[in-house]
């Protein structure tokens, strides 16, 4: 079962990581100025990981692939790692799909 890590940046922002159930990263946020903003994040990608058409697929300039998850409103709430092929970006918007909306919060240090 994945999991939502929240923590706080040195800059006293809130950040969100989805991990899977192997503890890899598979989906990043931006940085949140409140707690409570990035807890709203959290649950914008629960709804919306399950909407294939929120998910944007893209190719870096050195060639590898990621993908961003985007809101009704069009704004990213996540982005995912590089990854080396087309075919593993897909695998990472599957994980996502999967993990996130059954996901535990769990807030580090």
């Amino acid at each position: 079962m994945g999991k939502f890590e929240i923590k706080t940046r040195k800059n006293g922002e809130f950040q969100f990581n989805l991990k899977a159930s192997n503890g890899q990263v598979i989906l990043s946020s931006e940085g949140y100025s409140s707690k409570s903003s990035c807890l709203n994040g959290v649950e914008s990608v629960r709804k919306n990981s399950q909407d294939e058409n929120k998910f944007d697929k893209k190719t870096s300039s050195n060639g590898k692939y990621y993908f961003n998850l985007k809101a009704t409103n069009g704004q990213i709430i996540g982005s995912s790692e590089m990854y080396e092929s087309a075919s593993g970006c897909a695998n990472g918007i599957a994980s996502v799909k999967k993990n996130a909306p059954d996901a535990t919060v769990v807030e580090l240090e």
